[in-house]
């Protein structure tokens, strides 16, 4: 029988190798796009290693995210999605608390607040908007420069934001320099749909990505 589509996706076959906060930010990276992530619910019990649950705002956010995530390669490995059974009672039994409404709920609750207090603040930037029109740049080409990115970014979370436009190449971090990375496309057409889509892309609250062409 298909699941009914609602604002929850449940992912499987996920990489248990990696840290859970490190999952859970770029579970967040990832997904942000598709519209206002609620809560992101990943666990490192045994029953639920390399699995995690992502609440959407709207609906046609969870669709989209599910048709264009599927089989994408995170941490390695094919993420597999599919929708929730229902909405609050898988997230519910996945933090202890369902049929339970007294303290237990309130103290098993603190966890996700502060990834929900986050999701709950960024807007989207749209690319157009009045600030990034002021963002100073250099002449076209093939490298992308990036600024005030946060500062638990990684290559990988900044590989999975650029790796779905074409003539993606790689990613370079600036050792010591947490803020600062470099794109690198196949050509300066090819990075400008990056620049100009991305452009003020929110990978925390309070951090607006600045791109701009790097200096030849």
């Amino acid at each position: 029988m298909d699941i009914r589509p609602n604002h929850t996706i449940y992912i499987n076959n996920m990489n248990d190798k990696v840290n859970k906060e490190e999952l859970k930010r770029s579970l967040y990276a990832l997904f942000s796009q598709f519209g206002q992530i609620v809560d992101i619910v990943a666990m490192k019990t045994a029953k639920m290693r390399g699995q995690a649950f992502v609440v959407f705002k709207e609906l046609a956010a969870s669709t989209n995210a599910l048709r264009q995530l599927q089989g994408f390669p995170f941490y390695n490995k094919p993420m597999r999605i599919q929708y929730a059974k229902t909405d609050s009672e898988v997230i519910s039994k996945m933090r202890g608390t369902y049929g339970d409404k007294d303290k237990k709920k309130e103290k098993k609750k603190k966890g996700p607040e502060a990834l929900t207090s986050l999701a709950k603040k960024p807007a989207p930037v749209s690319p157009h908007c009045a600030w990034c029109l002021q963002v100073p740049d250099n002449p076209p080409n093939y490298i992308l420069f990036l600024s005030n990115l946060p500062e638990e970014t990684n290559e990988m979370m900044l590989s999975m934001l650029f790796n779905q436009f074409p003539g993606f190449k790689e990613v370079r971090l600036v050792p010591g320099k947490h803020d600062i990375a470099f794109v690198e496309f196949e050509g300066e057409a090819l990075a400008g749909v990056a620049k100009d889509a991305l452009q003020g892309f929110r990978i925390t609250a309070t951090c607006a990505m600045k791109i701009t062409y790097a200096k030849k």
